[in-house]
């Protein structure tokens, strides 16, 4: 079985290559990261300008013309496919206690726009307080709860929009 990749140039064109299409290419390094490649008779000057190993982003200069590049492996077109990429994510609406506790403090209120990692109250469970922050940037849509209030684990106490 060939390895597949698909290629997203300037999230505008997507390209599948197997791992013989690109093997078969005729490259030879000029210097470090200028490559001349040699493709159905044609000949293109390359350059890796700037890039990003781990999230396989590329930027690249091909015969004077600069292309934004994003390789996804077969993993990631698996993932992809099971619906589990971080790209296809749920939005994290409701905010529920995460245990049963008291609440001993709301640090927003209906209409309030927060950005992730904002504090929106505190719990206190199991004789520790506990912050809860926000998932994401939002506006806290409701408020269910309000302080000195006991909740149940799973409880919504805020939702966002």
């Amino acid at each position: 079985m060939d390895k597949n990749y698909r290629v997203n140039v300037n999230e505008d064109i997507e390209l599948n290559f197997t791992l013989d299409n690109i093997q078969n290419l005729d490259v030879q390094e000029i210097s470090e990261n200028k490559y001349h490649v040699l493709k159905n008779h044609r000949s293109f000057k390359t350059e890796i300008i700037d890039k990003d190993i781990l999230k396989r982003q590329y930027t690249v200069k091909i015969n004077g013309n600069t292309y934004q590049i994003d390789i996804a492996t077969e993993l990631d077109l698996l993932i992809e496919e099971m619906g589990l990429s971080l790209g296809n994510a749920q939005m994290v609406n409701d905010i529920k206690a995460p245990m049963p506790g008291l609440i001993l403090e709301v640090n927003v209120k209906e209409g309030d726009e927060v950005k992730e990692g904002d504090y929106l109250l505190v719990l206190e469970a199991m004789k520790m307080e506990n912050t809860l922050t926000a998932p994401r940037d939002g506006v806290v849509k409701s408020i269910s709860i309000a302080n000195g209030e006991t909740v149940e684990k799973n409880q919504l106490l805020i939702e966002m929009e």
